[in-house]
């Protein structure tokens, strides 16, 4: 009988709540690893450091007492084997950078999927690096003015534009005569040319960057198919507004954005904190608040919560990165409808949300 491999114990550090939950539910089906503790601060941390020494460290630098660079080097310094690998919702590539070079292994997005989290995880602890796909496409920008050096086909131009106009991807397929595996194939490689991760991100860089579909050739549409924007709210029929709270301003821009493709913008709302959407609600009176699980330093249970106690509270649905099966009890026992995994959020699903109201 061979004996087992020794378990890898890794230590989770995040000033979140949810997020460790989340996180770890996410990687105790990994058979060679093991938790042996979770912080939420800079100076818990370095004494729980000393005291288990783990082989793994995840953590997100954005927390109280604690200076990313400075004290990464301080960790590395002290703890030379350990691998570093940084779960952010910061995707700046200096940001990046530097901490790569104050020492840690890898560098993983908190919007990316849990399966790639998992392979992040599995990559650095076998001695790896990584860094999420798109900010590796930000890190070896080529070209002098900073922008990607990438070309489209005309097969992905016509995909990407049936992308932003809501399609999914068995629509897109049929449309394209194509099967639905070989339309996802290229929406991995459009995804990784354009340096975004998602349907969400891909119909919002098209709207920011409409040249990307220079060159397409799309078959005459019948007149009646020409719909606009506003044509398009007053077909869903919405009498009241949408209230999007998220503390990323880069997402909650995108989602504001996949609205406003269908809604006429003086409906759409914003806020990153609890007291905002509580006071946009209270002036306003949404009918639907998305509302993500992580705000800053509070959360969206408690934001959902707040929202409850008002006397007209929206349709609440929570949003999240890691759609946890905690995250959904909770999320109802505070008032929400509903909890959505961020990457499966398209125009589709987000027209389908509004048109239910």
């Amino acid at each position: 009988m061979h004996p087992s491999p020794t378990k890898q114990r890794i230590m989770l550090a995040d000033d979140h709540e949810v997020v460790r939950s989340g996180i770890g539910n996410a990687l105790r089906d990994m058979p060679n690893l093991e938790i042996v503790a979770e912080v939420d601060n800079g100076a818990s941390l370095k004494q729980q450091l000393a005291i288990f020494r783990p082989d793994g460290l995840l953590i997100d630098v954005a927390m109280p007492n604690f200076n990313p660079i400075s004290d990464i080097r301080e960790i590395r310094a002290t703890h030379p084997d350990m691998r570093i690998l940084v779960v952010s919702a910061h995707d700046d590539d200096v940001y990046v950078q530097g901490l790569l070079g104050a020492g840690v292994n890898g560098y993983h997005m908190k919007d990316q999927p849990l399966s790639d989290l998992r392979l992040a995880v599995e990559r650095v602890m076998s001695g790896q690096r990584w860094v999420t796909g798109r900010l590796l496409d930000k890190l070896v920008m080529s070209s002098a003015d900073g922008k990607p050096d990438f070309e489209l086909t005309q097969r992905q131009k016509e995909i990407l534009h049936q992308l932003r106009e809501g399609s999914d991807n068995q629509t897109i397929a049929r449309k394209s005569g194509l099967s639905v595996k070989t339309v996802e194939n290229h929406l991995t490689r459009i995804y990784r040319q354009l340096g975004v991760q998602s349907r969400l991100e891909a119909a919002n860089f098209v709207m920011n960057n409409p040249a990307v579909l220079n060159g397409l050739e799309l078959p005459n549409k019948p007149a009646e198919q020409k719909v606009s924007p506003v044509q398009n709210t007053k077909a869903i029929d919405v009498s009241g507004s949408v209230l999007v709270v998220d503390d990323n301003h880069r997402y909650r821009k995108s989602l504001c954005d996949m609205l406003s493709s269908f809604l006429d913008q003086r409906y759409i709302f914003n806020g990153s904190s609890i007291a905002e959407a509580v006071e946009l609600a209270r002036h306003n009176r949404p009918q639907l608040a998305l509302i993500d699980v992580v705000l800053g330093n509070e959360n969206g249970i408690d934001c959902t919560k707040a929202l409850m106690q008002l006397p007209h509270p929206p349709r609440i649905v929570l949003i999240t990165a890691y759609p946890d099966q905690e995250f959904r009890r909770t999320g109802r026992n505070a008032g929400a409808a509903a909890l959505l995994d961020k990457k499966d959020l398209s125009i589709d699903i987000l027209r389908q949300i509004v048109a239910d109201l």
